[in-house]
């Protein structure tokens, strides 16, 4: 079975890094997407980068930029549609989702979540948090073409929370170790860049 194309999100505003791409942003002398570029493309079938605005800044990665299909800025699942469609022109079955600012995700990602898809061909990444509960981690999943449509008229009927329609599809769940560290940190701050750049030394 070929690998799934992977689609990176990148369309979220950044307010709390003070607005611009996240993923731009430098951590271990190296752009945050860089590192995501890295550890996606070995487990993908090809990438591209959900992005809104011009899309010629990014134009230096090579790789398809998928503006949003949606107005108004509809949240991750907006950028999960926009790779299904990119997908399905493709003739691809499904496409694997990472955030564009988590430059640590694993990289056996891609294996764990086909072998966690539910019924529904859905699957979430999640991991433990400090209290041992589980987290999913939404931006992270295996999203089969099939359901385009529906999610489509789910979004068009003004659903946001990406798990209300995971759950609704029988999502299944592949969960990883967050020992040392969780490997889905995000960076949202500029803290989380000191953080992000800490656990790099460390590693």
């Amino acid at each position: 079975m070929s690998a799934p194309p992977g689609v990176i999100l990148a369309g979220g505003r950044a307010t709390r890094m003070g607005g611009g791409d996240k993923g731009l942003r430098m951590v271990g002398g190296r752009r945050l997407i860089d590192h995501v570029i890295d550890r996606l493309a070995p487990q993908c079938g090809g990438l591209a980068i959900n992005a809104n605005g011009d899309p010629a800044r990014l134009a230096g990665f090579g790789l398809p930029v998928l503006p949003d299909s949606l107005a108004d800025h509809p949240g991750p699942l907006a950028g999960v549609l926009a790779g299904l469609d990119w997908a399905a022109a493709l003739g691809a079955t499904a496409i694997v989702t990472a955030a564009a600012d988590t430059p640590f995700f694993p990289t056996d990602l891609v294996a764990r979540l086909r072998a966690g898809a539910g019924p529904s061909g859905l699957c979430l990444a999640a991991s433990p948090d400090e209290t041992g509960r589980v987290q999913r981690h939404p931006t992270f999943g295996l999203w089969p073409v099939a359901l385009r449509d529906d999610l489509r008229a789910a979004l068009v009927g003004g659903l946001r929370k990406i798990v209300i329609w995971t759950d609704a599809h029988g999502a299944g769940q592949a969960v990883f170790d967050s020992a040392p560290f969780d490997p889905f940190f995000n960076v949202n701050t500029p803290e989380d860049i000191m953080t992000a750049e800490a656990l790099m030394r460390a590693a």
